[in-house]
């Protein structure tokens, strides 16, 4: 699990990036201080074949400035400019708090036993160096129980405070740390209690006094514990362990932190099932008490049910009651203008009896009695009945006034029309105006000459008399009416109807003039529309030889267009293949000119080349008749050995037969 190495590491080479986190030791609550007292390595005379947390310079690791200091607090970033303290160190009784509960945290985890030093009476006020250099290792120590100091103070803690994050290191120079005393010590006094605070914070986290917090939040850090005590646990054995020691030692080693990690989380989840079990449990009772409730109550629906009919009922009570709200303002109105009317009534009931009282004494101071007062009732009560029926043939009277008044209108209304036709037809025949043709000076025009007043109906309604300088339009005077001869300007009757009969003689003499003219004029008419057919039918004639000659000039002028077309487009066609005949004419007098330079230049060559041939085949020919002669000289040559050849061998072998043929007469 743990990879061995020959040289040591120091915990910031792990990368603890927070001063909250807690420094690596064994995990012991109820003596916190010597647990972390318990892993501090004294200095380089301990044993060197031990693993250490504390860096070791070896010619195999990199070295550094920080070698030999180095904690397990990385850098952390700093801020831009150095930022200000906003504690009241500078208040007496601020310090005098921060001094008294440094005391007590030292006083509580021994200090003074541990660190063999015994602080001055005054420490809270005016504090030595010594002391502070004691207390700020102690607190260091508690931080980071693996580190040792080996130089200055003033060298040592300006990179401390750096790792350790403090926020106020800028503002804190070596020279200040090499003399904490005087004014600067309330500085100082503040950085010792932010690390008592920081030590106390990490104690109480080993302690796991914030689990319940982390609870509260929602998380659990349960097995985050479980898990970080068995990596401290194993990993402080794995450093006690000899480096010649194998993986099977590791492995035996780690045996029983795994056992205990094992069984801390079965403890762990021991405890979450208790829980489930309560939680359960609890579960079953309160399904058991929602199917009770279930039970008990009726069903939603028929709720639903009711709660909508009495939403319903509410509403039309809500409704009603404001109807009857309104009601109630409106009757309530009525009931004070009625009492008004009341007490008005009331105040005229009591007028009325006062004067009734009142004429009564008047009328037994005049001596008259009931009796004749009865009597001038009834006769006013008569007078008043005839009055009315007055009134009523009154206004029979004027009501068929109105309807005759209508009537004449009517009729005066048509009379004006029918002279305005008169007059428009007078002058469509030249009566009007006396200049006219037919008038022969004399004023035919007709005219209405009535008053332009008002109605007679308007002024009966009215029941109003007209002065002397008006009168009715259908009046001549107040009293008496138009006669008919009145009316109309001219006497139609005598002179008018004299005229016109006149007039209508000689229009009837005229028109029969007009009319013996016009039958002469349509006898002409008729002789001359004789001619004109007679002339129409020769024209038609015309036309139709005009048509047919238009026809033929037609047709003659399309022939004629298309063979002049056709001539055209041969006479275009004939140019073009002649001038195409001139073109291919030139073209080709040019290429038989180039075709007889051509030849000639080519006969040249070829004599040339004839000649040339000639020699070179008239030395082939001696070459090879050289050739031949010397081929038949040699044949001749080699004919006359192969002879001579042949002619030695025949003697040869003549004269072997010849001795052979001696050779055997003589055996025998």
């Amino acid at each position: 699990m743990f990879q061995r190495t020959s040289s040591g590491t120091n915990l910031g080479d792990i990368g603890l990036s927070s001063v909250k986190r807690a420094s690596v030791s064994h995990h012991n609550p109820p003596n916190t201080a010597g647990s972390l007292k318990t892993y501090h390595t004294p200095g380089p005379s301990a044993d060197a074949d031990r693993r250490s947390s504390v860096y070791r310079g070896r010619p195999s690791a990199a070295a550094g400035p920080m070698g030999g200091s180095q904690s397990f607090f990385q850098q952390a970033p700093q801020a831009a400019g150095v930022p200000r303290d906003p504690r009241p160190l500078k208040d007496r009784s601020y310090q005098a708090r921060l001094g008294q509960e440094l005391l007590e945290y030292l006083a509580q985890n021994n200090f003074e036993m541990e660190m063999n030093h015994k602080l001055s009476d005054n420490f809270t006020k005016s504090p030595t160096q010594k002391d502070f250099n004691y207390i700020f290792q102690w607190l260091y120590h508690r931080v980071d129980p693996s580190y040792r100091f080996q130089k200055n103070i003033d060298q040592e803690v300006p990179p401390l405070l750096k790792q350790l994050r403090y926020p106020y290191e800028r503002s804190i120079t070596k020279s200040q740390i090499a003399a904490v005393g005087g004014q600067n010590w309330s500085t100082f006094l503040g950085l010792l209690h932010w690390m008592m605070q920081l030590a106390n914070m990490l104690e109480r986290y080993s302690r796991h006094q914030y689990d319940d917090a982390c609870l509260e939040a929602g998380v659990d850090v349960a097995g985050d514990n479980i898990i970080f005590d068995f990596l401290t646990n194993a990993y402080q054995d794995w450093l006690n362990m000899d480096d010649e020691a194998g993986d099977e030692d590791v492995e035996k080693a780690l045996v029983p932190h795994v056992q205990g990690m094992a069984r801390a989380f079965e403890r762990s989840n021991a405890k979450y099932a208790q829980e489930m079990e309560m939680l359960e449990g609890e579960h079953g009772r309160l399904l058991k008490e929602i199917q009770d409730l279930e039970k008990a109550t009726p069903d939603p629906a028929v709720l639903d049910n009711h709660f909508r009919i009495m939403e319903e009922d509410k509403a039309k009570f809500e409704e009603y009651n404001t109807l009857a709200v309104q009601r109630s303002e409106k009757y309530e109105g009525r009931i004070r203008v009625l009492q008004e009317e009341l007490d008005k009534l009331h105040g005229e009931l009591t007028e009325a009896d006062d004067e009734r009282r009142r004429l009564r004494d008047a009328v037994d101071d005049q001596g008259i009695s009931m009796q004749d007062i009865d009597r001038m009732t009834a006769e006013r009560e008569r007078l008043q009945k005839s009055i009315e029926s007055a009134g009523v043939r009154l206004e029979d009277f004027k009501r068929k006034v109105a309807d005759k008044d209508t009537e004449a209108s009517q009729r005066l209304d048509e009379l004006e029309r029918m002279v305005d036709r008169y007059n428009t037809a007078a002058y469509q025949i030249g009566l009007i105006p006396a200049a006219a043709v037919n008038a022969k000076g004399r004023d035919y025009e007709l005219q209405v000459t009535v008053n332009e007043g008002p109605n007679f109906s308007a002024s009966q309604m009215q029941g109003s008399s007209y002065g002397p300088g008006e009168s009715d339009r259908l009046l001549a005077d107040p009293v008496t009416g138009y006669q008919p001869a009145h009316i109309l300007n001219l006497d139609l009757r005598g002179q008018v109807k004299n005229s016109f009969l006149a007039l209508r003689k000689d229009i009837s003499e005229r028109r029969k003039a007009a009319l013996d003219a016009m039958l002469e004029d349509h006898d002409l008419l008729d002789r001359a529309k004789e001619a004109i057919e007679d002339k129409r039918g020769e024209v038609e004639a015309l036309e139709h030889r005009v048509r047919a000659a238009e026809d033929e000039y037609e047709r003659t002028k399309e022939v004629t267009t298309a063979q002049k077309l056709a001539s055209d487009a041969q006479i275009e066609k004939m140019e073009k293949e002649l001038a195409k005949m001139r073109a291919q004419l030139s073209e080709s007098v040019q290429l038989m000119e180039q075709r007889e330079m051509n030849t000639n230049i080519e006969y040249e060559q070829l004599t040339l080349r004839a000649n040339a041939l000639r020699e070179e085949l008239h030395t082939e020919t001696m070459r090879m008749l050289n050739d031949v002669i010397k081929f038949k000289m040699h044949v001749q040559k080699a004919l006359e050995e192969y002879e001579s050849f042949v002619a030695d061998e025949l003697e040869k072998e003549l004269g072997s037969e010849e001795m052979r043929d001696d050779t055997q007469g003589f055996d025998m």
